[in-house]
């Protein structure tokens, strides 16, 4: 090994351990040293998006992978560290089931309630209670709660139009609970929300949701330029290259379209 390598895979070390809050294996294996080498020694280091932010792009990628170490891994080190409150894990999970499936969900919900156990009693401690669910924040009246959905949509999306509500799927799912509820609800911010979601269409090869929450991220600006790449990079390591291609098309043909719109809104 010469003194380059040496220097990387002690960097890799290094970062493994302050990303996930327990060493990195001690003898690791060809898999191992290549993300001790890349994804924690570069991947993780690099300044285009935040370690929290990054815990937002990973775990809906392990949770959907069905990969139940590195899942269970990464939602202790994203509340051992800190960088993610429970709060906010339980609202990914909520988010993750909308946009990647309940039964998907149900292990990251289980696993959850597993590692913050297991993060209390290493810590001496009882588990918390929980935060209540009622009274939600959105209307009750079901008028008032289509109309609330409507505009969340719109607002969401960064679009002047809104779904029919003649049907189950778009009435009852999209308007009523996805944009009249979930979208609203305080325990997870916008940006989280956006990192999440994008990841879950990505990995699921959905053409029109790739384009659209790539561009609404974006014209929204919750989601920077740069952000954006980042997160292509993050999601490759994560969910594999071929997928991220997509993603990565899909971002440089949003920007173009952001900032044409943008130069157009500037000149009027």
């Amino acid at each position: 090994m010469t003194a380059i390598d040496s220097e990387r895979a002690t960097e890799g070390r290094r970062a493994f351990a302050d990303v996930m809050t327990f060493p990195a294996p001690e003898a690791p294996g060809p898999t191992d040293a290549a993300l001790l080498d890349f994804v924690f020694a570069e991947v993780w280091q690099r300044p285009g998006l935040s370690r929290r932010d990054r815990r937002f792009v990973t775990l809906p990628c392990v949770a959907a992978a069905d990969a139940e170490a590195p899942l269970r891994d990464h939602v202790y080190a994203a509340l051992n560290s800190g960088d993610v409150t429970i709060t906010e894990m339980r609202e990914t999970v909520l988010h993750f089931a909308v946009y990647s499936g309940w039964p998907k969900a149900s292990r990251f919900n289980m696993t959850v309630d597993e590692q913050w156990e297991r993060i209390q009693s290493e810590r001496g401690q009882a588990v918390p209670e929980p935060d209540p669910l009622l009274p939600l924040v959105t209307p009750s009246d079901p008028e008032d709660r289509l109309l609330t959905g409507e505009q969340a949509f719109r607002d969401v999306n960064c679009v002047p139009y809104v779904p029919t509500r003649d049907n189950p799927y778009s009435g009852a799912g999209i308007l009523n609970f996805v944009f009249g509820e979930m979208w609203l609800r305080p325990g997870l911010g916008m940006k989280e929300r956006r990192l999440v979601t994008v990841a879950c269409v990505a990995f699921q090869d959905a053409p029109y949701p790739i384009l659209s929450h790539v561009y609404a991220a974006l014209k929204s600006r919750d989601v920077s330029f740069d952000e954006m790449d980042e997160l292509a990079l993050h999601f490759a390591a994560y969910y594999g290259c071929a997928k991220a291609t997509t993603l990565n098309d899909e971002i440089g043909r949003q920007k173009e379209r952001v900032l044409d719109e943008w130069r157009t809104e500037a000149s009027q």
